[in-house]
This record gives structure tokens, C-alpha cells and sequence, in this order.
């Protein structure tokens, strides 16, 4: 039985596991190593059954751990080639790191993985497509919007972890947001909206997604039950049925040893 594992997933750490008890791969290592260890003994896995680590982009909530996980383990660690030199120029990684191209494609005995682009203030921010088995996987988050390429590429995918980072009216409200910071999350090279994030979902859902996770909520501009009861609502009112058409989970900002059986 495969599994999507949300390792964690907020503003402060993004990470998700997929596999099987025991052995997968891991998108983004934005936790503590301990953490990441940790949270993977919830599901008997080790962090030696982790065959690969793909980073989407160099924000600190998506590689937080990666240091330690190159310096103490021999998991291969993909990225886009300017994913890799912002890592090594912002010291994230050591500058003698091996950091794989992802855009070669990434084929094992158990996976197939690709990446599409995202639309993200960073060098080259990716999302990713995952084959095991005989199914599709999507993870798809830090994005302003959906673009064509995510889009294609998430087509028919049985299960997409998907952003819906912020509640508009939460995030234009928030005294604790200057404008400069507002302005780029709203802006096309932001985060997606609980509204973006249901749009693009209900394509998901007609074009053959069963389920559905929606990822990266802001803890500030957002909270799970706003996000979640958006885009129910917003799937309901044209015609689809929860459980019937989807399954509508949201990702934990750490988990607690929970996960999306497929």
C-alpha cells in the first residue's frame, strides 16, 4: 500500500514522504534532521529507507535539514542547477556538495520522478511529478499561480498535495504584515490563495484526482478549517461530492504519525 506522508507542511517547514512502511522518497527536507528522523519512525520507516531527496526550491522551510542529511547520510539530493548554486552561494549546503540536476529525470526500480515550474520569488522554484507503481503522484506548493506547465503536468495525477497558503481577508487584515511583504505573497510570484487553490482543484478533480491535500497554510493568514471548508464549498456548489468524487485532507504543520493511504 502506497502512501503520501506529510512530514510537516506550513510557512516554517515543508516536507512529505512517498512510499511504503519502510522505503520512499522525500520532496523538501524543510525540517530539523532530528525531526525528520523522528517523524519517519512514526511510520517504521528509517531515515536509511529514504532513497532520494528532491528540493523544489532554497527557502529555509524547504531545505532546513538538508545540511545534516548530506552530511550524515549518502541519500542523493536533486535539484534544478540553479537550485544547487543558490544553495551553495547561500552557504546552505557545502560548497563541495553533490547536488543532482533533476532536470535529467530521476528512474529507480520503485520511482519515476519529474519536475514542472513553479512560480516562486526563487531561482528556479519546481514542483514534482512522482510515478510508483502504476500511479501518479503531485506535489505542488510556493507558487503565485498554477502555471501551464504545473497544470499539464498534474493532469490525472491520483493524489496532489496542493498549496492553499492564504485566506485573502486574513492576510490583507494581519497588522503584523508590512505591504512590501503582503504585496509579494498576493503577487504572481507569491503563494497561492484558498481561491487559486480551489480552482485549480476542481480541474484536478474532472481530470481524474481522487485526492486531494492541500498544503503550506499560512499559521498567520490561514488557518485548516478556512482552507479546507473553501474548497469543499467551493467543489460542492459545482457539482462534486466529497468521499463520491475526492478525499480533502490537510497537511499538519508537524505530524503526528498520520497519512494518506492510496
Amino acid at each position: 500500500m502506497s502512501r503520501i506522508y506529510p512530514i510537516c507542511s506550513s510557512s516554517e517547514g515543508n516536507s512529505t514522504f512517498i512510499g511504503t512502511r519502510g522505503h520512499g522518497i522525500l520532496v523538501d527536507a524543510g525540517c530539523s534532521f532530528r525531526a525528520l528522523k523522528n517523524s519517519l519512525g512514526l511510520i517504521d520507516t528509517d531515515i536509511s529507507g529514504i532513497e532520494a531527496v528532491f528540493i523544489t526550491h532554497e527557502h529555509v522551510d524547504h531545505i532546513k535539514g538538508l545540511e545534516q542529511i548530506i552530511k550524515h547520510t549518502s541519500i542523493p539530493i536533486f535539484a534544478t542547477p540553479a537550485t544547487a548554486d543558490a544553495l551553495r552561494e547561500n552557504r546552505k549546503v557545502p560548497e563541495n556538495s553533490v547536488i543532482y540536476d533533476v532536470y535529467d529525470g530521476y528512474q529507480s526500480a520503485s520511482f519515476e520522478v519529474s519536475c514542472f515550474k513553479t512560480s516562486h520569488d526563487a531561482a528556479d522554484s519546481v514542483g514534482y511529478k512522482i510515478r510508483y507503481g502504476d500511479e501518479y503522484y503531485g506535489v505542488c506548493t510556493d507558487t503565485g499561480f498554477v502555471t501551464e506547465e504545473a497544470e499539464q503536468a498534474l493532469k490525472g495525477c491520483l493524489a496532489v498535495l496542493l498549496e492553499s497558503n492564504y485566506d485573502e481577508n486574513m492576510l490583507r487584515r494581519n497588522p503584523n504584515y508590512p505591504p512590501l511583504l503582503k504585496s509579494r505573497i498576493l503577487g504572481g510570484q507569491g503563494h497561492l490563495s484558498n481561491v487559486l487553490c480551489a480552482e485549480f482543484a476542481e480541474k484536478l478533480v474532472r481530470g481524474g484526482t481522487c485526492h486531494l491535500i492541500l498544503g503550506h497554510l499560512s499559521r498567520e493568514n490561514n488557518t485548516p478549517q478556512t482552507a479546507r471548508s473553501y474548497t469543499k464549498r467551493f467543489l460542492e456548489e459545482r457539482g462534486l461530492s466529497e468521499e463520491r468524487d475526492f478525499t480533502l485532507n490537510v497537511a499538519p504543520v508537524q505530524t503526528t504519525g498520520e497519512y494518506i493511504a492510496i
